[in-house]
């Protein structure tokens, strides 16, 4: 074993390889054909800008409502790194981690891995030596060359398509839809939960032979007073809870999730009874999660111009006396302007924070260009500790603090206000 405890392997791992962002498949895809381990019975993949988080917690949720064993991988995480990876509900303990990490270290060789490929394959470790009945997985960045990609997915969704990552995705909708469809298997089921439909993903679908489905078209919803209706291809589920998850988007994750359940039967059978009780029970932190009191808090990992349009929806669909005022912190390679415009309706004050990291944003910087956004009162403090403390002081009665534009900023956020992740 080369160290000793986690968080030894854990920064070595992020130094290793020469570059942070590394996309391909090759390096990969050697070392875990040498480790030779069997694949989970049935393996879902979920990419998609925004959304594929919510998606992938409901299909583990409900899938373990019915009573499969499941093995779910996610990134990245918001307090603790073993929140990556669940078997059957629970974060890997790190003993199991240490033992994956050692497994790969040894069939790798000279192989040299990005830190994102290292916690990939120690997700598939984790579920061989569980032998999970199904592995439902979360494409880290695009889909084609995310290593995620290395499984061949029973059945795919592509949750949104949206501008994101662009250094490595692309420029385009068009351009990051192909990375995205990229996850889609010859005559394999493959969900899109867009309302648009890019010309990119409709045709690598039609290229590959995928059954492509679409919402709106192949399957929706249908909001009721006490809760929604599921419309698929061949079934309706009637009279389901709204999700636990909040938010206006969730509605249409749990969509997408149901007709991934639905593309996959008869290989897994999933009552209504179990799905009603998944989606009761799910959870997911940091997506439009709310901490009552005064003032309200509401986190949320909105990092891009679409999740902040959600977001805003979110706000404005949740009623409160006061005003809304902004914790945010965001990563340098987003674009913060499109993110405050999208915001801007529904929040009276910005106070812009510093993150840690190599793409953090200097406070002053970021606060500079939500002015240069539109926004007319904003504030720079050093740090996210210091973020909150502006808030507590600045909120009155009937007013609340809307914490997000990172996982950097929410998840210490969590930990300082006492919520669970």
């Amino acid at each position: 074993m080369r160290f000793p405890e986690l968080a030894g392997w854990l920064a070595w791992q992020q130094v290793a390889h020469p570059v942070e962002v590394d996309p391909g498949l090759d390096r990969v895809g050697a070392v875990w054909r040498r480790m030779r381990l069997p694949l989970a019975a049935t393996v879902l993949t979920v990419g998609g800008t925004n959304g594929k988080g919510s998606a992938c917690a409901y299909l583990d949720s409900i899938l373990r409502a019915a009573g499969y064993e499941t093995g779910l991988f996610t990134s990245p995480h918001l307090a603790r790194y073993n929140e990556r990876i669940r078997v059957c509900g629970r974060e890997i303990e790190d003993r199991a981690l240490l033992a994956a990490f050692a497994e790969i270290d040894a069939a790798r060789g000279e192989t040299s891995l990005t830190f994102f490929e290292w916690n990939a394959l120690a997700a598939f470790v984790a579920f061989a030596r569980a032998r999970v009945d199904v592995a439902v997985l979360e494409v880290g960045m695009g889909g084609r060359l995310d290593a995620v990609n290395l499984l061949d997915a029973d059945a795919a969704a592509v949750v949104s398509v949206g501008l994101d990552h662009r250094e490595w995705l692309g420029s385009t909708v068009e351009a990051i839809g192909f990375e995205k469809a990229g996850i889609f298997r010859a005559g394999r089921p493959a969900v899109f939960g867009g309302r648009h439909l890019p010309r990119s993903v409709a045709a690598h679908a039609a290229a590959i032979g995928a059954s492509l489905r679409r919402i709106g078209t192949d399957f929706d919803y249908v909001e009721r007073a006490d809760g929604w209706d599921y419309v698929g291809l061949g079934s309706r589920r009637r009279e389901l809870p709204l999700p636990a998850l909040a938010g206006v988007s969730q509605l249409g994750n749990a969509a997408v999730a149901l007709a991934v359940l639905e593309s996959v039967e008869p290989a897994l059978l999933v009552p209504d009874e179990a799905v009603r009780t998944g989606l009761a029970s799910v959870r997911l932190a940091g997506r439009f999660q709310v901490i009552p009191g005064e003032p309200e808090w509401i986190l949320d990992v909105a990092h891009n111009a679409e999740a902040a349009a959600s977001l805003a929806a979110s706000l404005a669909a949740r009623p409160h006396a006061g005003r809304t005022i902004a914790v945010c912190g965001i990563l340098a390679d987003k674009d913060v302007e499109a993110i405050v415009a999208a915001l801007a309706p529904q929040v009276r004050r910005w106070i812009a924070v510093g993150l840690d990291g190599p793409r953090a944003l200097a406070p002053a910087e970021l606060a500079r260009r939500i002015g240069q956004a539109g926004a007319q009162s904003v504030v720079a403090v050093a740090d996210l500790a210091a973020g909150l403390a502006q808030a507590r002081v600045e909120c009155g009665p009937g007013d609340r603090a809307v914490v997000f534009g990172s996982f950097l900023t929410v998840g210490p956020a969590l930990a300082a206000l006492g919520a669970d992740s």
